[in-house]
């Protein structure tokens, strides 16, 4: 433990961040009201938790829902603003998520502005080859990523580009560096989303556009979608199997500086009705959800020791289904890879579903980094 003495321009956050603890626990120990009531003199204690610091990143909606939002950004870096489409002339269609900014500014968490290239509800490589193709709409596309990246006081941007031609590879690293420039300069992080590869040469549309290591020598930050292996219509399994997991964190850390990586983690599971069938879409599930129904049909809940993963089955309607989901146990194992491989942090896909197990075994292992 130390004793702080409040000096002018001290904050909470200040405070905080100069001694690796988080704003709460300051606000917490010392039984103060509001970020704002520090008196010069005023004597702080300031517990030594001993942990490590790390980055967490939650991806919101505009319409996520504020208690939700509220209870999560004490424990997020970034709130990530999901999306802001390009266009194939380089503009942007833009969202509406002026309240989820300020709460999060409020909170002391820095807002990424994410840019992706999604169409009509999905990603669309045609829109991302229209722009890397065109060096002029990839100039208006990056003064449009600055200009509202400064209008609206983003710490940064994040791009979401997915489904890309893999003849674009080399055009879209072009187009990282160009942005990692533009954005630095005007003093603003690049971080970039990058699909769950265990090998360089990989094959695949999700992959092989997704140059591990250029990304990592440009983008201050790189968020691998560890995630998606248990999909909506995909054979049932665990949503980020942690065998999964590690081979592609094995891989990463051999093309990316392991400080830049933010590990993927699913806020969620599926509920698959059996036997699968190709193209029969799986509902969906809240971690919550997905307890809640197990509870309630009286049956007990499973854990796959190699996908270190929860499961349940149970009968609806004369139908047997399974669900996958995530809870304190598939968390921790998750969270203790950081420390293994040295990650930066993690980032959550997405935060609309609060889920108190998460943030409770996140805050006993780590500290979260404030902006």
């Amino acid at each position: 433990m130390k004793i702080h003495s409040v000096e002018s321009g001290d904050s909470v956050y200040k405070i905080a961040e100069d001694n690796e603890v988080s704003a709460e626990h300051i606000m917490d120990d010392n039984q103060l009201s509001g970020l704002s009531n520090l008196t010069i003199g005023q004597h702080l204690v300031i517990r030594d938790t001993g942990k490590r610091s790390i980055v967490v990143n939650g991806f919101a909606y505009p319409f996520t829902d504020y208690d939700t939002l509220y209870a999560t950004l004490p424990f997020l870096t970034f709130l990530s603003s999901f999306s802001y489409h390009a266009g194939i002339d380089g503009s942007l269609v833009l969202i509406n998520d002026e309240n989820i900014r300020n709460m999060a500014k409020n909170q002391g968490v820095g807002t990424l502005m994410v840019v992706t290239n999604m169409g009509t509800g999905s990603f669309d490589g045609e829109i991302a080859h229209s722009i890397l193709t065109d060096e002029n709409v990839q100039d208006v596309l990056i003064k449009n990523i600055l200009d509202v990246a400064k209008e609206r006081g983003f710490y940064g941007v994040n791009i979401d580009f997915e489904y890309i031609d893999p003849s674009d590879k080399d055009l879209y690293n072009n187009f990282i560096k160009k942005l990692s420039e533009v954005l630095h300069l005007n003093n603003l992080l690049l971080s970039t989303s990058l699909a769950p590869k265990v090998y360089r040469e990989q094959p695949g549309v999700l992959y092989e556009a997704h140059d591990y290591e250029f990304h990592g020598k440009y983008a201050d930050c790189v968020i691998l979608m560890t995630y998606e292996w248990g999909y909506s219509y995909g054979p049932p399994m665990a949503v980020a199997p942690l065998n999964q997991v590690e081979r592609v964190l094995n891989y990463a850390v051999t093309e990316i500086p392991s400080e830049k990586i933010l590990m993927g983690i699913p806020n969620y599971g599926y509920d698959w009705t059996l036997p699968y069938q190709q193209g029969r879409r799986a509902r969906s599930i809240s971690n919550i959800e997905a307890m809640d129904l197990a509870r309630s049909r009286g049956v007990t809940i499973g854990f796959d020791n190699i996908a270190m993963a929860p499961y349940f089955n149970y009968t609806d309607d004369g139908e047997s289904h399974v669900v996958w989901f995530e809870d304190a146990r598939s968390i921790e194992a998750k969270l203790k890879l950081v420390e293994k491989y040295n990650l930066g942090g993690v980032s959550y896909w997405n935060i609309n579903k609060m889920f108190n197990q998460n943030w409770i075994v996140l805050d006993d292992m780590y500290r979260v980094n404030k902006v």
